[in-house]
């Protein structure tokens, strides 16, 4: 991990379990003064390790109880198909995730809906119709046994 020292680690696992933890906070449990604290923290978001701060919602309670995964296979794969069903996917909110996949479907989506019905109108109404989909298959999950943003963190090993 490039700029990720054995400091610059626990800072990120600190900020994982806790991403409005101030500065103060955070260099107390790091036991060092806050503008090298502070320094540190600003070189991860300006090189791009730390992207953002974002609530984590629970999505039941906002009456999104159905989440689905679903595999998508289509047959048109040129750069004007490819933009049009990037740009559906990025700005439909139902959408949580995409991956373009290897195996027999080209790409993985996370679809939450509020229940069956609403659900099935989502395929009706939006996936049906992305460019070139020729297969939809979806997995509906039954139980969410794990569900986290949060990466490992694995500090550099010293020598």
């Amino acid at each position: 991990m490039p700029d990720v020292d054995a400091v610059n680690a626990q800072i990120l696992s600190l900020l994982q379990n806790d991403g409005r933890m101030t500065n103060a906070k955070l260099s107390e449990n790091l036991g060092m003064s806050e503008t090298p604290c502070w320094r540190r923290l600003k070189r991860l978001e300006e090189n791009g390790i730390i992207e953002g701060y974002q609530a984590n919602l629970n999505r039941r309670k906002l009456g999104l109880g159905v989440m689905a995964f679903v595999q998508l296979r289509c047959s048109e794969h040129d750069q004007a198909a490819t933009a049009d069903f990037q740009r559906i996917v990025e700005t439909t909110p139902n959408i949580l995730a995409c991956h373009n996949t290897t195996g027999a479907d080209d790409f993985l989506l996370i679809v939450v809906a509020r229940d069956l019905d609403d659900y099935s109108t989502f395929v009706d109404s939006t996936l049906r119709r992305l460019p070139g989909v020729t297969s939809i298959r979806s997995n509906l999950s039954l139980k969410e046994m794990k569900a986290s943003s949060k990466l490992p963190i694995i500090p550099p090993a010293t020598s």
